[in-house]
């Protein structure tokens, strides 16, 4: 019998890693060897006691100096640097990185460096990076297998396909709560409606980003770097059932479809397996119950932040990372209340407009375009207020 493949965990307490460690636990293939937070470390602790996690790590400098008060069985880490520690100093086979927004990006360059294979749940790390992060993986040989329905489909789809056989990508979307609303009908929503997603289960941020389908935006940068595929032959299309996640149009005008429950234990399960399939306690789907299947296009003027996504996408250099970081500022400033609802991509707007767009030379460059990027996005904030 081979080893078993250890796993280290970071986001372990958010949706997908506590998915991700259900996964783990039914199948003989994984052992957890390190967990992280940002600061829920009531959570990470009782985490680690119940699974025998020796090492944990907290972004939190405050929340991991709580945690390492009461939790004397194993080593605390802390802040970005513990993070990248914990990538280093817990030898795994495989990482999952499940972490929120652009701080994912150091410990996805830590694990990739060292040749490490990463499940990529955190999707800023290929907007943010994705030229220096795919060149990265290329150079050490590690693996990049992601952990999205969307990309989960397209990467299954996608292998074996011949070279020149692909004419495009299609993306599908939920559509979020919002669907079929007109802009004018979008002025005055709160952040209670904008949470309430008809399909998915997710994250504060990420289900924001559903609601201004910014995270489509994402998702199509995301497939331009892990396929390789021009923007111009990625699309994206509004599928409210969430039953088929992603389509490939093939030159012979044949198109394949991937199609399975709105469940992201699958995605999970397929990347923490090495991008095979294994069996999962879901049952499939039911076509006749299902009864139809309905597509429709985008309503950019309703939800310009695609359009932003893929302006920025275009422009190229660091205008993703700005995109990106303006779009964190302003997710988190409407969650308070700071901000309206159709604010946020005026916030992006404006900032991508300020800071255009520079060749990204190196990791830091990308660092300093994402603080600049926050610190005029927070000014606009406030401007809007």
């Amino acid at each position: 019998m081979s080893a078993r493949r250890r796993l280290l965990i970071l986001g372990s307490t958010g949706s997908i890693g506590t998915q991700a460690i259900d996964v783990c636990l039914r199948s003989g293939e994984l052992e957890l060897v390190g967990l992280s937070a940002e600061r829920s470390w009531e959570a990470l602790v009782a985490q680690a006691r119940e699974h025998g996690v020796e090492q944990i790590a907290l972004a939190d400098e405050h929340a991991a100096a709580r945690a390492a008060e009461v939790w004397t069985d194993g080593r605390v880490l802390a802040g970005a640097e513990g993070l990248v520690s914990l990538v280093l100093e817990s030898q795994p086979d495989l990482v999952l990185n499940a972490l929120v927004g652009s701080a994912g990006l150091g410990p996805t360059v830590a694990t990739l460096g060292e040749g490490i294979d990463l499940a990529l749940a955190n999707k800023e790390s290929l907007v943010v990076g994705g030229e220096l992060v795919t060149a990265l993986a290329e150079a050490t040989g590690a693996r990049i297998v992601p952990v999205d329905s969307e990309h989960t489909a397209l990467h299954q789809l996608l292998a074996g396909q011949p070279a020149g056989s692909v004419q495009r990508l299609t993306i599908t979307a939920s559509g979020g709560p919002f669907r079929g609303r007109g802009r004018e009908e979008l002025q005055d929503v709160t952040v209670k409606e904008a949470l309430a997603h008809p399909t998915w289960a997710m994250g504060g941020k990420i289900t924001i980003d559903s609601a201004t389908l910014m995270n489509k935006g994402l998702e199509v940068i995301e497939a331009h770097h892990l396929f390789g595929t021009p923007y111009e032959r990625i699309d994206v299309v509004v599928h409210p059932q969430s039953l088929i996640h992603g389509i490939v149009s093939l030159a012979d005008g044949a198109m394949l479809a991937h199609m399975g429950p709105p469940d992201m234990r699958i995605a999970i399960s397929y990347a923490l397996h090495g991008a095979q399939s294994v069996a999962l306690p879901i049952a499939p789907l039911d076509l006749a119950a299902v009864g139809e299947l309905n597509f429709e296009p985008v309503d950019l003027d309703a939800f310009p932040c695609l359009r932003l996504a893929r302006e920025a996408a275009r422009e190229g250099g660091t205008a993703p990372c700005v995109l990106n970081a303006a779009n964190e500022i302003a997710v988190h400033a409407f969650l308070e209340g700071r901000l309206r609802f159709l604010d946020i991509a005026e916030v992006i707007e404006r900032t991508l407009s300020c800071l255009g767009s520079e060749p990204v030379l190196a990791f830091e460059s990308l660092y300093e375009a994402d603080r600049r990027a926050r610190e005029e996005a927070a000014g606009t904030v406030a401007g809007l207020s």
